[in-house]
């Protein structure tokens, strides 16, 4: 069995959050099955991962009302709910962005589809370069005093504009975000020159999506190739990840986790989750047999000579 889950505070909040967790991007309303996503939800819920990534836009909706009636016999209380707003979610001109229209039609919406009265943490999914950044925050400060919202976070914003956030928030005594969520992965690890260190300073969690490259880091295209049935043959995406620079480093990530008898996909995850100010890694599954993967990863040891020898193999 998988170790026990660890829980870290999300920045100087008092919520703490599994070290891994789960998500619905492209799985639950999507490429499995109903039953399936219960399955797989449920494994991850016995294994302590208590924080569920979702948001609007996965599955157009569904993804939020699979994990609704997945809730409906459960203790509320148990999970930390995410959801986010920005991406269109019809043709109509409002019904996108971040004004305060859509964000407060929206989480009414996300609410009704989960079947809760609040979301623990509400990410502003993308910067909305058309909606002036105080009315968001403005929107958002109401939604936490009506208790819809307990905190609020970002996702994939600039340093800059992070900043800005926290300084507005300080400057009107407005709950400023909490959290930022960013890619990240040892193929991707951009966020360490400015975005960690500002998270840290200004006392934001940190949770991250993409851990495993969109699946380069879990051994399965090492040979160059997408297998059959899985996302790299549907997508071009592996395009820019199967280079001739990160093929060999790739195989020889691959060589290393099989020499300390784990799989590629636990070492990728295990050394998100051991990485300075990393509050959740979130990972996705298609069945019980990934989520018992990833746990797996809570048993990863990355000591200080596995540390470097990845960060020869993948420099900061």
């Amino acid at each position: 069995m998988p170790g026990a889950m660890e829980y870290r505070r999300l920045g100087n909040t008092g919520l703490q959050v599994s070290a891994l967790s789960i998500g619905g991007w492209l799985t639950h309303g999507g490429s499995i099955d109903e039953a399936t996503s219960h399955e797989v939800l449920a494994r991850a819920v016995d294994g302590g991962m208590n924080y569920v990534d979702l948001a609007d836009v996965y599955a157009n909706g569904r993804a939020e009302e699979v994990f609704g009636r997945f809730l409906k016999d459960r203790e509320r209380h148990r999970f930390v709910i995410a959801s986010k707003v920005f991406w269109p979610m019809s043709d109509d001109p409002n019904d996108r962005g971040l004004s305060r229209k859509h964000i407060v039609e929206s989480v009414e919406r996300s609410l009704k589809r989960l079947g809760t009265d609040y979301l623990d943490l509400y990410f502003c999914h993308r910067e909305d370069p058309d909606t002036p950044l105080t009315e968001t925050m403005r929107a958002m400060e109401d939604l936490v005093r009506q208790g819809k919202v307990l905190y609020w976070g970002t996702s994939c914003f600039s340093p800059s504009t992070l900043l800005e956030a926290q300084g507005k928030a300080r400057l009107r005594g407005w709950t400023p975000p909490v959290v930022e969520q960013p890619p990240y992965s040892l193929l991707d690890r951009h966020i360490e020159k400015r975005v960690v260190p500002l998270c840290r300073t200004a006392g934001m969690g940190v949770v991250v999506f993409s851990p495993l490259a969109g699946g380069a880091l879990t051994g399965k295209y090492d040979d160059g190739t997408a297998p059959d049935g899985s996302r790299g043959a549907q997508t071009k995406w592996l395009d820019e990840v199967l280079t001739p620079e990160n093929l060999p480093k790739l195989r020889r990530f691959s060589t290393l986790a099989r020499e300390r008898d784990v799989a590629p996909a636990q070492l990728a995850l295990a050394w998100a989750m051991a990485q300075p100010g990393i509050s959740s890694v979130i990972t996705g599954a298609t069945s019980v047999a990934q989520v018992e993967q990833n746990l797996g990863a809570l048993d990863v040891d990355i000591d200080d000579g596995l540390a470097r020898e990845l960060d020869e193999l993948f420099p900061r």
